[in-house]
């Protein structure tokens, strides 16, 4: 599956989220309406970023009047594969260095820090 995630480029992920936000199978011409409020892309457009999708395996098309579109990776999966691969690339694998790198840069607020800290305590009561 990470190979195949791997190779989702930016536009695609675009037609991704509107799939996963709709979290059922969506018609082109739904697909075609959410996307042009968010970009300027024509509709030749978006038929090849699907037709990538679905030669990817990571969407199926599924023809009736007109094809439907379902994604067959979940937006979780794609998200903690990108993070671990952005870890492994740029922190060596160490998710502690990308944690001081963003203390350290001050992108994280005190209730971002706070927030984590829950998190931590609550990953220690499950061990």
């Amino acid at each position: 599956m990470s190979k195949i995630v791997s190779k989702i480029t930016d536009s695609e992920v675009e037609v991704m989220r509107v799939l996963w936000e709709a979290g059922c199978e969506l018609p082109l011409a739904d697909i075609r309406r959410t996307l042009e409020e968010k970009s300027k892309w024509e509709t030749s457009t978006i038929k090849t970023l699907l037709r990538r999708l679905c030669e990817k395996g990571v969407v199926l098309a599924t023809k009736r009047d007109v094809f439907y579109y379902k994604p067959l990776v979940s937006e979780s999966e794609y998200n903690e594969y990108t993070t671990q691969n952005l870890i492994d690339r740029l922190y060596a694998g160490s998710a502690k260095n990308l944690i001081a790198s963003l203390l350290g840069s001050k992108k994280l607020d005190n209730t971002d820090i706070e927030e984590l800290r829950a998190l931590f305590k609550v990953g220690e009561r499950d061990e």
